[in-house]
C-alpha cells in the first residue's frame, strides 16, 4: 500500500533534503501560496469551501502535495477537521474554519504574514485580535514558582524550617 497524502507531504516538507538553502526556497514558496489561499478565504469567510482535495488543489493552482500541506496546517482551525491521516485525491475536505481558532493558531506558528492580513479587518475587530494574540503568547509562558530555601519555612505548613522538615524527606 503506497503512504497517506498527509505522509508523503511530511517525509518530503521535513525530509533531511529540506535543510538548508533547499528547504528555505520551498518554504518561502509556500508560504506564498498558502497566503494566497488564506486571501480568498478571509475575503468570505461566511463561505465554506468544499470539493475533493483535487478540486481544491486546481481551485487554488496548487499540486496535491502543497494542497496536503495546507489541509495539514489548517486542519486544526476548522469547525469541522479533514479526514487527513487517510485522505487520497478524492476525499471530500472543507475549509470551514473557525475565525478565533485560526487567527490564535496562526500566532501560535509565528506566520505574521498570514494574521497581519489586511482581511481580518472584517472579520474580528482589532480589539479582539490582541487579545487573542496576548492569550496565545501568555499560553506559552512558563513561570517558575519561586525556590524554598533551606532556611525557609516549609511549605508544608508545620511551621519548621525546610532543612529540618520535608528537605531532608
Amino acid at each position: 500500500m503506497s503512504d497517506s497524502l498527509l505522509k508523503q507531504w511530511r517525509d518530503m516538507a521535513y525530509g533531511e533534503e529540506m535543510q538548508g538553502k533547499k528547504g528555505q526556497t520551498f518554504w518561502a514558496h509556500y508560504f506564498e501560496l498558502e497566503k494566497g489561499i488564506y486571501e480568498q478565504l478571509l475575503s468570505e469567510p461566511d463561505n465554506v469551501v468544499t470539493g475533493t482535495v483535487s478540486e481544491l488543489a486546481d481551485k487554488y493552482g496548487l499540486d496535491i502535495m502543497h494542497m496536503t500541506g495546507f489541509l495539514d496546517g489548517i486542519n486544526d482551525s476548522l469547525k469541522e477537521p479533514n479526514p487527513i491521516d487517510d485522505m487520497t485525491e478524492d476525499t471530500q475536505v472543507n475549509l470551514g474554519f473557525e475565525p478565533e481558532k485560526l487567527y490564535y493558531n496562526m500566532v501560535d506558528c509565528k506566520a505574521e504574514w498570514l494574521y497581519l492580513l489586511p482581511q481580518w479587518d472584517n472579520i474580528l475587530t482589532e480589539e479582539r485580535r490582541k487579545e487573542l494574540y496576548k492569550e496565545q503568547k501568555a499560553s506559552g509562558t512558563i513561570v517558575k514558582e519561586k525556590k524554598v530555601g533551606r532556611n525557609d519555612p516549609c511549605p508544608c505548613g508545620s511551621g519548621k524550617k525546610y532543612k529540618f522538615c520535608c528537605m531532608n524527606n
